[in-house]
């Protein structure tokens, strides 16, 4: 009887387990999950109450072209009506409150800009078309500001780009150049984000959890506050074959051998590692003493092979890696009512909102009310985030990394203009929550060709690798798509199946996508 571990219980995880046993033929006793924290879901988080305040790290965006993931919610029944699947509940949600934003810009005064239109001048067009065209092997090392003039960062699209992505200028050529191939489909509604999906509700609630419950069901095992070390590697041959693994709870290691025909999966790094939440009185701060195991245990896995990539290029500035964001739950319908005035578009129809004017760069995203399935009525969630949280705001005087959730929650009512008795108000009547996340967007640090080891190394007999680091030619990092697919491959890759994922969505090959985004640049 053969075992098959993972290391970690992030999206890329629960989707590995359930390909096991829905296209493996596995047992689901015979899978195990170590979890070093005692939640599941990774990046899927998101937790609290109506009184003390809901809280998570992000959400994730969703599109139609994310192939694998609606390929395995379509196997998972909806934690709301177990009659229908995930996809079809996210389906129907989306075509009742479809994305179409009125309002995606807004500068220092407070007024809405026009953001349909691009901003581009002929260097711009020409340097964007290039990067699109450039191979990617030229770009190794290359920042994003090594193939655009300053002008480019002024844009609107740059703005309404980098915010919807979390791409940041210094972040690598690589991955904004495989950014503007995978998702050229929605140049031509950039401004609008119509075609972006949600889910009913917040990402774990809708996602994580159903997925989480299939597996139980089916008796797969998960062991939380369980940290891997290490693994053991079997000497004397070129071919990487995992023999142990190497555990550590509460103080007591254990060893785990690692038998003929077992797996091993192992998501290395992890984007929300030792993120950390403050409340209306305390700024979180910033973690900076890597204690999560899953860097760790990369760092040492790739100490002696090159093959397993190099961390150090993802996880070695975190000044370049970390953004802040905050979770609202307000207790009053005033906020709410102004911004529906303010955007003419009730909650939860119109998509991210940003301050191009802002110090910190801050957006907002308001949902379809409830986004927690036990949210009562009266109370409403919404979240934001903060590129730049070094500097000082433009209305509370401090980097946004120094301040509580009620002085970014300040901040955020300051770009908005509102009356001061109503900002007031607002505040009195709202629990803010923010989060800070070192490594969120580590996945898009400068690298080169082999920082990220293959799913599947070159002669593995039994490991993969899961997940945001973890390479698979064209697509593209910080989606969920992305550890779905890498799970995928991983699964029908040891297990040998006669399967292969469905191939990365290529708007470049569609003549009227083309045209679409060609028509975008001269807006």
């Amino acid at each position: 009887m053969s075992h098959y571990y993972f290391v970690g219980s992030g999206i890329a995880a629960l989707a590995g387990a359930v390909f096991l046993i829905r296209d493996g033929g596995v047992s689901g006793k015979d899978i195990v999950i170590f979890e070093e924290s005692h939640a599941f879901g990774g990046a899927f988080d998101a937790h609290g109450d109506a009184e003390h305040g809901y809280f998570m790290s992000g959400s994730r965006m969703f599109e139609s072209m994310y192939q694998c993931t609606f390929d395995l919610l379509a196997s998972i029944p909806s934690a709301t009506n177990p009659n229908i699947s995930v996809k079809e509940e996210t389906d129907q949600a989306n075509a009742k409150w479809p994305w179409h934003n009125k309002v995606r810009l807004v500068d220092r005064d407070g007024r809405v800009p026009d953001f349909h239109t691009m901003g581009f001048s002929e260097r711009d067009r020409i340097q964007l078309v290039a990067l699109i065209a450039e191979p990617e092997a030229l770009l190794d090392g290359k920042r994003i500001t090594d193939c655009f003039g300053e002008h480019f960062f002024e844009t609107n699209f740059w703005f309404e780009w980098c915010t919807l992505f979390a791409f940041e200028r210094w972040h690598s050529a690589i991955e904004f150049r495989r950014y503007l191939r995978r998702f050229v489909h929605h140049f031509s509604t950039i401004d609008t984000q119509d075609g972006i999906y949600r889910s009913l509700y917040n990402q774990y609630d809708s996602f994580a959890v159903p997925l989480k419950t299939w597996l139980t069901d089916r008796g797969v095992r998960f062991h939380f506050g369980v940290r891997v070390d290490d693994l053991g590697f079997a000497s004397g041959s070129d071919a990487i074959t995992v023999t142990g693994l190497v555990t550590s709870r509460g103080g007591v290691t254990e060893r785990i051998p690692v038998r003929t025909g077992d797996l091993v999966f192992v998501t290395n790094g992890s984007m929300t590692a030792d993120k950390r939440f403050g409340s209306m009185t305390e700024a979180p701060g910033i973690e900076r003493y890597g204690a999560s195991g899953a860097w760790r245990l990369w760092e040492k896995l790739a100490q002696a092979r090159p093959q397993f990539g190099n961390p150090a290029a993802f996880n070695g500035v975190i000044a370049e890696s970390s953004w802040i964001s905050y979770t609202v739950t307000v207790r009053d319908p005033l906020f709410l009512d102004l911004m529906e005035a303010f955007s003419g578009q009730p909650a939860g129809m119109g998509g991210l909102i940003t301050f191009k004017d802002s110090n910190w760069l801050i957006t907002i995203s308001i949902y379809h009310q409830p986004f927690f399935p036990d949210q009562p009525q009266g109370v409403a969630v919404w979240w934001g985030y903060g590129l730049f949280h070094d500097r000082p705001g433009n209305f509370v005087r401090k980097p946004m990394a120094d301040c509580s959730g009620a002085e970014i929650l300040e901040e955020v009512l300051g770009h908005l203009h509102f009356a001061q008795a109503d900002q007031d108000t607002i505040i009195a009547a709202s629990t803010c929550i923010p989060c800070t996340m070192p490594y969120i967007t580590s996945q898009f640090m400068v690298r080169s060709g082999g920082d990220r080891p293959l799913v599947v190394p070159d002669g593995s007999t039994n490991l993969a690798f899961l997940g945001q680091f973890a390479e698979q030619p064209d697509d593209v990092v910080f989606t969920v798509e992305y550890s779905v697919r890498s799970a995928m491959t991983a699964v029908y890759g040891l297990l040998k199946l006669n399967k292969a994922p469905p191939p990365v969505y290529q708007g470049l090959h569609s003549p009227q996508v083309i045209v679409d985004a060609i028509r975008t640049l001269h807006r």
